[in-house]
């Protein structure tokens, strides 16, 4: 069989879910219409993103080939249509084949081999539609349409589909090189991509470059010596140099020289690292000494330059011409991901991309949202926008979208980032996101705006309602804060360590305290953390059992029910540790809630990105938005949660020896307490 992909010019659009599919399949039909297919469907079977298996033309002489014959041996050649089932995968140039698809496409190989009618029945052969014909496709089903890939069912694969022969023999030469190297660390050899194998081909390279001891780490050592040798694969002269390239190119996901042939720089490399450096956004311009060396950082990192699955096709273009105007002129500049997810390389790139259009000397620019920028986004930046600056401004939008009107999500037009012109729809939707995230309504570019859009602090100097600290609130700190235009303050339920612990913050709410907070005329928001501050503390068990307590104590203090209890995630968790810990402990704290009769409502601190996914994935209530950590991971290249109830945008001392934080108050969203029940 040959294997097929859409590609970009012939894709109808994104495929969602299921529905989507079967009107990209109805497409594909109505364009063989209009071809020489004899009023049938060019392919025999279509696979879509999902793994469902659509018939084309079945088990019928295929059509998508090309004409001609491929030669099978010396004396025996077969035509392309007449001999081959063609296959087709629903994927764009720039994407990835998910698991889904791989799956179903081995298990329709083998049923074409194993079950197909008599005189149907498939043989061992696999090839891509680009075998002696000149096209792009299959695209990035390429490495997997040869016999002997991962989809070839003679082949015995564990695990995931995703796994390549060529990924294996590079994990394999690389440890047989250089172990003994110093410093160097065996990879494990499992046929996967991933950091453990990228670092080992690095440190194989610093030891080509003369670097002793090797590190796991492409740091500036590394880099000044590939800038300083400035030869690219087609003119380097050593061999283990051009395998280590080769085996780079294909951990990446891009086609390169098989390992027979891995020490060679063969046009296809050359091809695919063309196309690596045009999905980058570099163009096909010969490439600089100091272009060459980010390259080659890219190429031995995890960063991913094609559309990986829920990526965005606008983003990419974002992405990439952040890299094609920034990365020559601004030397701090990291190579942005081209992948279609907002995240934080992205979020730095798009930083000092706005630094550089304020006209920061290029050696200073480094992404901090420092006093430079505040004071150029508070002049230049609120000026009128055209040109690039402009494009900036619009894809900060288009990055935070979508925003939410009440529970309406409202999507960025992505035309408007094309055009200067103020748009009904660009202003619109600027509205929206101000009305969001609770800052002044002007539909412009003015400073609040900017720093909503590149920080999760937004303008710290902005005026807020809400505050928390760890402090006692008496009578007369209760009228201090009202006095000072706070509504409602956050409180600790209780504190896990005794008062002779070092650590000892006496954060816990005390006895008449609450009477004292609505006195003033404030309300309270309860928090609940038992050193929220490391994954060990965080599991099911644990959840469990705080949930219980939070429960005992808010019973204890007389709060009504239906009170929203927030639980404190207070560092940067990354994505596998919410999956591994995180998750799992806020499921404990919602069944112990539930198995104490729901009388509370539990809500989460933390950053932009746990507060989404506990909302999510574990159905906490209300966020509570670590904002002022703008520096975390889980902060940058995420949007506002949808459910934020709080955004704590700033630490400061509100009178000598009493710190607050000082916290946007979402209205409309938790009202806290303002009375006692008992």
């Amino acid at each position: 069989m040959f294997l097929h992909y859409r590609g970009g010019g012939l894709f109808a659009g994104e495929l969602n879910d299921e529905e989507d599919c079967r009107k990209d399949v109805a497409k594909v039909f109505h364009k063989s219409l209009d071809g020489d297919y004899g009023g049938d469907m060019m392919y025999n079977f279509l696979v879509c993103p999902h793994g469902h298996v659509y018939q084309g033309r079945g088990y019928e002489r295929a059509e998508a080939n090309a004409p001609g014959y491929v030669d099978l041996s010396r004396s025996e050649s077969v035509g392309r249509n007449t001999g081959f089932y063609s296959i087709c995968g629903l994927l764009r140039g720039s994407e990835m084949p998910t698991e889904e698809m791989l799956r179903s496409i081995r298990s329709l190989i083998a049923h074409l081999r194993d079950n197909a009618p008599s005189g149907r029945r498939a043989g061992t052969f696999i090839f891509p539609h680009s075998h002696d014909y000149d096209t792009d496709c299959p695209g990035n089903l390429l490495p997997y349409a040869r016999t002997g890939s991962s989809v070839d069912p003679a082949v015995d694969w564990n695990g995931s589909l995703r796994i390549d022969p060529n990924v294996l023999a590079a994990q394999q030469w690389v440890n047989r090189t250089y172990e003994g190297v110093a410093g160097y660390t065996r990879c494990e050899e499992n046929g996967r991509t991933g950091w453990d194998t990228v670092l080992a081909l690095t440190q194989g390279l610093q030891h080509e470059l003369g670097i002793s001891p090797t590190v796991r780490n492409f740091g500036p050592g590394t880099f000044a010596a590939v800038r300083e040798r400035h030869t690219t694969p087609a003119n380097e002269r050593n061999g283990n140099i051009v395998r280590l390239y080769n085996w780079a190119l294909w951990c990446k996901g891009y086609w390169a020289s098989t390992e027979e042939s891995a020490h060679i720089w063969l046009p296809r490399s050359q091809s695919s690292l063309e196309q690596l450096q045009r999905d980058m956004g570099l163009g096909e311009s010969t490439v600089s000494a100091y272009i060459w060396a980010h390259m080659t950082k890219a190429l031995f990192q995890m960063q991913q330059f094609k559309t990986v699955p829920g990526g965005d096709l606008s983003i990419r273009a974002i992405q990439q011409r952040l890299n094609s105007r920034y990365l020559r002129r601004i030397p701090a500049m990291e190579m942005v991901p081209c992948d279609g997810i907002y995240s934080r390389g992205v979020q730095q790139g798009l930083m000092m991309s706005v630094q550089f259009e304020l006209d920061l000397a290029p050696a200073s620019i480094t992404g901090y949202f420092g006093p430079s920028t505040q004071a150029g986004l508070r002049g230049k930046g609120s000026g009128k926008l055209l040109g690039d600056f402009r494009y900036l401004f619009r894809a900060a939008c288009y990055l935070n979208s979508p925003t939410y009107n009440g529970d309406s999500a409202v999507r960025y037009n992505i035309s408007d980032l094309h055009t200067d012109a103020e748009t009904t729809s660009h202003t619109g939707w600027l509205r929206a996101f101000q009305r969001f995230s609770q800052i002044p309504q002007t539909g412009t570019n003015d400073y609040t705006t900017w720093a909503q859009l590149l920080v999760s602090s937004g303008d710290t100097s902005r005026p807020a309602t809400a505050c928390d600290c760890i402090t006692e609130i008496t009578a007369a700190r209760g009228r201090a804060l009202k006095d000072a235009g706070y509504e409602i303050v956050g409180r600790y339920l209780d504190e896990h360590l005794p008062p002779e612990s070092p650590y000892y913050l006496d954060k816990a709410l005390k006895p008449g305290e609450l009477q004292n907070i609505f006195a003033a005329g404030l309300r309270m928001y309860p928090i609940f953390q038992y050193n929220g501050t490391q994954l060990a503390n965080f599991d099911y068990g644990r959840g469990f059992d705080q949930g219980g307590i939070a429960h005992d104590k808010s019973v204890e203090f007389g709060l009504p029910a239906g009170t929203c209890i927030y639980f404190a995630v207070d560092y940067d968790a990354q994505d596998w540790e919410i999956d591994s810990n995180i998750l799992p402990y806020f499921n404990g704290v919602r069944q112990a809630l539930s198995q104490k009769g729901g009388r509370y409502t539990f809500g989460v601190y933390g950053s932009r990105n746990v507060c989404t996914r506990v909302s999510a994935e574990a159905q906490a209530r209300w966020s509570f938005v670590s904002g002022m950590s703008w520096g975390f991971s889980g902060n940058l290249g995420f949007p506002l949660p949808k459910n934020w109830s709080f955004n704590q945008i700033r630490e400061y001392t509100f009178q000598p020896g009493w710190g607050l934080d000082h916290n946007i108050w979402r209205e409309d969203s938790d009202p806290g307490v303002s009375r006692v029940v008992s």
